[in-house]
């Protein structure tokens, strides 16, 4: 692996962490082996096959992991790939709790991202759910101001549906309506839920 291509924001990102910092050199080292471009996107180490995301790293309090952006089209042989939650379609995750759990997996890690690359190369997409829920309260909230409603229509389809779903999980009538409104400002600024 040569110098060329590390990223020096992934440098400074890694050294700062408290937590899982070897982890995320080794995976750091094996996806570099795969000849991926390395830069940081989401405040996250992430890597690219001509410009087109395939995997980033990231950590969490219990495990680290390695994210692939269409892991759904992945065949997963070893049943390493987790759903984050129930609302994420196309990603999917490989966790890790130590170095040594990394190292064992290397070589099943460098196929996975090959298969991921491969994936890319193929221009495969994961067919995304377009089941955007709209609670009645932004319903109205739309019709009272319009700007607002083209505001949402003109989010990504993850970011709709990001809102639509913390919007109508909310039990009780206002806090939708307070939810909506706190978020009324980021919604016309063009803002995700967690921008």
């Amino acid at each position: 692996m040569t110098d060329r291509k590390r990223n020096r924001k992934v440098d400074g990102f890694i050294k700062k962490r408290k937590q899982w910092k070897e982890e995320f050199e080794k995976l750091r080292e094996i996806i570099l082996d795969c000849e991926l471009t390395e830069d940081m996107k989401w405040m996250h180490p992430c890597y690219m096959f001509e410009d087109k995301n395939i995997v980033l790293i990231h950590g969490f309090k219990e495990y680290c992991a390695i994210l692939f952006h269409k892991g759904a089209l992945l065949k997963d042989p070893q049943g390493i790939l987790v759903q984050q939650t129930e609302n994420v379609q196309a990603a999917r995750q490989i966790r890790f709790t130590s170095v040594e759990e990394i190292d064992g997996m290397e070589e099943v890690l460098k196929a996975y991202i090959r298969e991921a690359i491969e994936v890319e190369k193929a221009g495969l997409e994961v067919e995304l759910k377009k089941d955007i829920q709209i609670p009645e309260e932004l319903q109205q909230k739309f019709d009272e101001d319009p700007a607002l409603k083209t505001a949402f229509q003109e989010l990504t389809p993850g970011r709709q549906r990001a809102y639509g779903l913390y919007f109508s999980k909310a039990k009780q009538s206002k806090t939708r309506v307070s939810r909506i409104e706190k978020y009324t400002p980021h919604i016309l600024e063009g803002k995700g839920l967690n921008d």
